[in-house]
């Protein structure tokens, strides 16, 4: 492990988790509980009392503009669900995802920020229509016409490879939501994808990332119409860079066992989310807002289903200064020999700018 002072000493800046009761009536204001406001670009909700389905919004497409990551559906407006993004926080109307009267809610919340001035370079083949994104957190929100051509270069604006990408095609329904991850294979996560709304693992197919891996300025995309079919679809892409002290996206070997893997990320997550690359399991989604204290067991089982929170020993993990270590045993976060990919956020870096 490598001892080195992070970028990002206020992790709040550019992540937030909210916990809210809903009231069941319009304007409904939630405000992000940290000590520094932040206007979110990207609003991830979920109910955790009912069945109800995810819901993401994003400032590039516009509040009331609802996708749904565990479906294959098109985007909807919506105006009964987030109506605004606010200096410091968001706004919901009466819509049950969202604002259901007495039942509680989990908003993940990040800033992506600049509008104007994202790079290309000579191999750029496609400029994103609309955009927004944040060199220092890694973050971007991208809106892109595809071409229908192999080898298609699109500008993120990270300043760095992004790690991780999530794509929604937007114009008409179709299964997907492929994710890239440069955990996904230990020699070439350039030849695999997963999917947000199915529980398969890694999928080998040129198809979507033309066997290329992301670079500072450009990702590559391949002919799938689920990232680049022709010139009148659309797609909505969330990248992330990772960076130390601040955000990780790795990958772990499971034991089975309570006294679990140990994963390392120089931070003391927020937000944890996993899938088994090697298994056909669910996503699962943590954070330490719903538990504050040792095992964390409330979980999401499923980002790829509507399921109501659960809790559970066998899904338990700890969430430690510098890292996640695994206690239950389920096969879901810590199969025997299953290997999984991981996103998380910082709550704290362990290590600060100044040493500390």
């Amino acid at each position: 492990w490598i001892m080195a002072y992070t970028t990002i000493d206020n992790p709040e800046l550019y992540f937030q988790t909210v916990l809210y009761t809903g009231d069941g009536a319009a304007n409904h204001a939630i405000t992000l509980p940290g000590d520094e406001d932040m206007q979110p670009d990207i609003v991830w909700i979920k109910n955790r009392d009912a069945t109800d389905d995810h819901c993401l919004f994003d400032v590039v497409r516009g509040a009331t503009k609802l996708l749904s990551p565990n479906t294959t559906a098109m985007p909807t407006t919506d105006a009964d669900t987030l109506d605004s993004f606010t200096s410091d926080g968001f706004q919901v109307d009466a819509d049950v995802k969202v604002n259901t009267d007495t039942e509680k809610y989990v908003a993940w919340n990040w800033k992506a920020g600049t509008t104007s001035g994202i790079t290309t370079d000579g191999n750029t083949t496609i400029t994103p229509s609309s955009y927004s994104f944040d060199q220092t957190s890694g973050c971007s929100v991208l809106q892109y016409t595809g071409n229908g051509t192999d080898d298609a270069k699109v500008a993120h604006g990270l300043g760095a490879a992004p790690s991780m990408m999530i794509i929604k095609r937007l114009t008409t329904e179709i299964e997907g939501w492929p994710v890239f991850h440069q955990k996904m294979d230990a020699s070439s996560p350039e030849d695999y994808a997963m999917f947000t709304a199915d529980t398969s693992g890694k999928e080998d197919n040129v198809l979507y990332w033309s066997d290329q891996l992301p670079d500072s300025v450009n990702f590559t995309l391949g002919t799938s119409d689920k990232v680049n079919e022709g010139a009148s679809d659309n797609y909505i892409c969330y990248c992330f860079a990772e960076k130390q002290g601040y955000s990780k996206f790795g990958s772990y070997t499971g034991n089975g066992d309570a006294d679990g893997t140990f994963i390392y990320t120089g931070f003391k997550p927020m937000f944890f989310m996993l899938k088994s690359s090697s298994h056909g399991e669910s996503w699962s989604m943590y954070d330490v807002k719903r538990q504050t204290y040792n095992p964390v067991s409330y979980y999401f089982p499923a980002a790829n289903s509507n399921a109501a929170e659960a809790t559970g020993a066998t899904y338990a993990m700890d969430f430690l200064s510098n890292g996640i270590k695994l206690r239950g045993t389920g096969s879901g976060i810590n199969g025997s020999g299953y290997t999984f990919i991981y996103m998380a956020f910082a709550e704290a870096p362990f290590v600060n700018s100044n040493g500390v």
